[in-house]
């Protein structure tokens, strides 16, 4: 299948905030990080791959499953220094199980929510079979994918303990590495999106951003994007799914903006490499 290669330079400095905790003073990138939003249809799956070792948001529906794993297997994926599980929606966990059960995964983290579901006891029950523990996000935290590392993730969501909806349970994380910043926002919505505007945002401009559910227009707020200012945004959804997703009214804002979309339902799965200065975007289809 041909893919598409386009370059986009950052040509004015983000400064990242301040790192703390685990990381200590943030190491001056050496060498390339590649960000892979796989397409698996109306689902997220995000694969970070660092000379750190491999970190993995989101694993899609079971439906996914050979799609998925072909790609970690085709992209040499042998183990998971972090494993994210934003929400317990199936969408974004239907194969955590199997992932937990096939590699070996150092961290793993996941919010403060059950669900009744036999994909999230399934989950459950792999993590309890490798002896693994769960780590709960906390807002605001600060950590990398190793002791001394040159990329960090900080925590921005969930802020709040309940809610109504799952989707706002979703882990919100921002990843920095030198100049270039991601935010990845699971199924994130309005509430959450508040949340975080309202706790001073943590530093919130990114160039990238996943956007929350899919593209649907109960996230992605114009106050939320205009306090993110991303370069391009990435929407992971199903070609032809039943929500419509991504709403026209998403579609609206963002253009208004002037922010580049991908989108996995037109362009397959994308790929963004960095070196902290520039990223270079690859296109499946």
């Amino acid at each position: 299948m041909l893919k598409k290669y386009l370059l986009i330079f950052f040509l004015t400095l983000i400064f990242a905030a301040g790192i703390s905790g685990v990381l200590g003073c943030r190491k001056r990138p050496a060498g390339e990080i590649s960000v892979h939003f796989i397409d698996v249809g109306q689902g997220d799956a995000i694969l970070i791959k660092t000379p750190e070792g491999d970190a993995l948001i989101d694993s899609g529906e079971f439906s996914a499953r050979d799609k998925l794993f072909g790609y970690l297997r085709e992209e040499g994926v042998t183990g998971l220094r972090l494993l994210v599980a934003t929400h317990p929606h199936s969408d974004h966990i239907g194969n955590m199980a199997e992932v937990v059960e096939k590699l070996p995964v150092t961290n793993v983290m996941m919010p403060r929510v059950v669900h009744t579901t036999k994909t999230f006891e399934m989950f459950l029950d792999a993590l309890e079979a490798k002896n693994l523990k769960i780590k709960a996000p906390v807002a605001g935290d600060t950590f990398g994918l190793a002791g001394d590392s040159a990329l960090s993730f900080t925590v921005l969501a969930p802020v709040s303990e309940e809610y109504d909806d799952l989707n706002n349970y979703s882990v919100v994380l921002k990843m920095v590495y030198g100049n270039v910043t991601f935010l990845f926002m699971g199924d994130a919505e309005r509430i959450s999106e508040n949340e975080i505007l309202a706790a001073g945002g943590r530093g919130l401009r990114a160039d990238v951003l996943k956007l929350g559910h899919h593209g649907s227009s109960s996230s992605s707020s114009r106050e939320f994007l205009d306090a993110v200012l991303p370069r391009c945004a990435v929407i992971s959804c199903g070609a032809g799914n039943d929500y419509g997703h991504p709403h026209a009214e998403t579609l609206r804002a963002l253009d208004e903006r002037g922010i580049t979309v991908y989108r996995t339902d037109l362009d397959g799965t994308i790929v963004m490499t960095t070196d902290g200065v520039s990223v270079q975007v690859q296109l499946e289809k």
